[in-house]
């Protein structure tokens, strides 16, 4: 079966990795840069997430570059405290994961380095797909073209595959929309920043273990990259005079900025704020896009995975998770040597049913964890007794889900014989 991946970020990659180690398959994967490579900073992976890499076999390249909360609080995601003084709210705990995060760039090296040669073809920008009978064929603006049994869209929140599947399904088209909420990023030498605390008799512990900081229409949270000699820091800060905010069609999404706008969105935040971003000197600022929930991930031989199909606000850490589950699920599937080009369309039909809604929910759950952050939940608000019992317990129905319980019910649908994975 011949698959072409379109997207070289973390999910098609991962999901690449698994699915060339079977005989069966014939895989290819198309990058529209030179090389591989990611935007951004630090992300965050949730008890799932670590689970799905796990399960596709990536436990130990994650491993090398991950980085974890110490002991004693090696099971903390994140400490919740106020933005005006640093007073602790709670924390959520994750047991036996905590905070696992890693650099992205880091962790696409360590898989793509890991891909055997020639199944990565760079330069290949798809701007069309066509599909005839059992065949998809995609083309690219080199003016070439791969056909393919299956083609997997893996190619981010500006897909350009996503239409085709919606229109292949009588859906409107779906564009990204912007949420009117800007985030300012930066990373900080961890040493510098706890000489700064330490100069402004702010607690250390703030260093140590990922914070959140809450206050209305904005939070910070930080977290160590990089084996903890560098702290990831985002200050998210929402625009609400309008209730369908818009973005310039011809701004970018990402921009230079300066420390003096990033310390005035936070003017009136306590020390501990102030102190941190204060070690920002060129901060980036990021305006944050989302993907409506669509009807559907799957047209014909065309399926959309990651952020071609479910892009989410980042508010909690799990984005780039539920990219990794796409692929977990996928690859114990089209791994399976009774997946054949007959059963293709059953097999797809069941990654949509039982996929989508499971990543709807948390597209969905993302946005309302910004505004229980940033005060603005219907029913907590600013109540801080309130505010520190939900999140203590709010992400468990995410970490918890079980995975495999899913991979069991798409085969019970195929009606394909019991076959132990590879998790």
């Amino acid at each position: 079966m011949r698959v072409g991946i379109i997207g070289g970020g973390i999910s098609g990659v991962a999901l690449a990795l698994d699915l060339c180690r079977h005989a069966h398959l014939d895989v290819q994967l198309f990058e529209s840069a030179p090389a591989f490579g990611e935007v951004g900073a630090g992300v965050s992976f949730g008890a799932n997430a670590v689970r799905a890499i796990a399960g596709l076999g990536l436990a130990e390249p994650y491993g090398e570059v991950a980085d974890r909360t110490p002991e004693p609080w090696q099971d903390i995601w994140f400490e919740w405290r106020r933005g005006s003084d640093a007073g602790y709210l709670g924390a959520s705990v994750a047991a036996g994961v905590g905070q696992s995060s890693v650099h992205r760039a880091d962790f696409l090296d360590v898989l793509a380095s890991r891909l055997p040669a020639g199944v990565a073809r760079f330069n290949k920008r798809a701007v069309s797909v066509e599909q005839q009978g059992p065949e998809a064929c995609v083309r690219f603006t080199d003016g070439s073209e791969y056909r393919g049994d299956l083609l997997i869209a893996a190619d981010g929140i500006k897909s350009a595959i996503r239409n085709h599947v919606l229109d292949g399904i009588g859906a409107e088209p779906a564009a990204p929309r912007f949420s009117g909420t800007c985030a300012y990023r930066g990373l900080i030498d961890s040493r510098q920043l706890r000489d700064a605390y330490r100069a402004a008799g702010i607690d250390e512990h703030l260093v140590d273990v990922p914070q959140m900081y809450l206050g209305l229409d904005g939070h910070i949270l930080t977290f160590p990259v990089k084996q903890g000699r560098l702290i990831n820091v985002v200050a998210f800060v929402s625009d609400r005079s309008s209730a369908e905010p818009t973005w310039p069609e011809d701004a970018p999404w990402v921009r230079e900025t300066s420390q003096a706008e990033m310390l005035d969105a936070f003017a009136g935040w306590g020390a501990a704020a102030r102190v941190l971003l204060e070690c920002i000197p060129a901060p980036t600022c990021w305006a944050l896009h989302d993907l409506a929930e669509l009807p559907g991930y799957v047209h014909g031989r065309v399926a959309l995975i990651g952020d071609a199909a479910h892009a989410m606000l980042p508010h909690q850490g799990a984005g780039a998770g539920q990219g990794l589950e796409d692929a977990y699920f996928l690859a114990r599937l089209l791994g399976d040597p009774q997946a054949t080009q007959d059963n293709l369309g059953e097999l797809l039909a069941a990654y949509d049913a039982l996929r989508r809604p499971r990543a709807c929910l948390v597209q969905r759950t993302s946005f309302e964890a910004g505004e229980l952050y940033e005060l603005r939940d219907a029913a907590v608000g600013d109540d801080e007794q309130a505010l520190g019992a939900t999140l203590a317990s709010r992400f468990d129905w995410l970490w918890n889900h079980d995975l495999d319980a899913d991979v069991a019910e798409a085969r019970a649908r195929l009606g394909w014989q019991t076959r132990r994975t590879c998790a």
